[in-house]
């Protein structure tokens, strides 16, 4: 949503609607309150699977769907958030020319499968691209998260420790006493990690 500067992804995200229910409401052309859960599932795989570069028959075999049909909700996907079709687009093709891609931080993923005369290989060079500015830019950001709040925690000694980082989730050891103080300033922390975003950052 960001990287691609698409409205309607950042406008959801921002006003903290249910960014999968949004994009079912406008991948099959309902209301926000018409949306099934089984259309939440279908657009949550869609969402998910398009900054995997997901093919149609990827798409096909997660929804237990035919190819046709999951070609029919990736086009649609697409004109709903044409601006995330150009990101993408821009990403492999960018690729392509340099070799590499990069994250917010500017760190370089090299994809030499990209330039394979091996179609499978090429393909997957394509995914890489597509895919590793949004899961590098994750990770940069949650290690930018892990020092500044690292940095903070040092104050208690042991009675405040980070244990370990599961993805997107950091797990801590800390005495009853200060849990809520120290919740409530790590929570600060993190949603605040970046300056000049377009999407607010939320930790629960």
């Amino acid at each position: 949503a960001d990287f691609s500067n698409c409205t309607k992804l950042i406008n959801a995200f921002n006003k903290d609607e249910d960014v999968h229910s949004v994009t079912a409401s406008e991948v099959f052309g309902v209301k926000k309150e018409e949306v099934t859960s089984e259309m939440r599932r279908k657009a949550k795989a869609v969402n998910f699977g398009i900054i995997y570069g997901i093919s149609e028959y990827g798409l096909a075999k997660n929804l237990k769907i035919s190819p046709k049909d999951a070609s029919e909700y990736i086009k649609k996907y697409y004109e709903t958030y044409p601006k995330v079709k150009e990101f993408l687009d821009n990403s492999v093709s960018t690729c392509q020319e340099k070799g590499y891609v990069t994250t917010l931080l500017k760190r370089r993923r090299t994809v030499v499968e990209i330039l394979s005369s091996n179609y499978a290989l090429k393909e997957f060079g394509k995914r890489v691209a597509m895919n590793t500015p949004i899961q590098g830019s994750a990770a940069d950001v949650m290690k930018l998260a892990m020092i500044k709040v690292f940095n903070y925690i040092n104050q208690y000694g042991n009675d405040c420790k980070l244990i370990c980082q599961i993805h997107d989730e950091l797990l801590f050891e800390v005495k009853e006493e200060i849990v809520e103080k120290i919740s409530i300033q790590i929570k600060e922390i993190m949603e605040n990690i970046l300056e000049n975003n377009q999407i607010k950052l939320k930790v629960s």
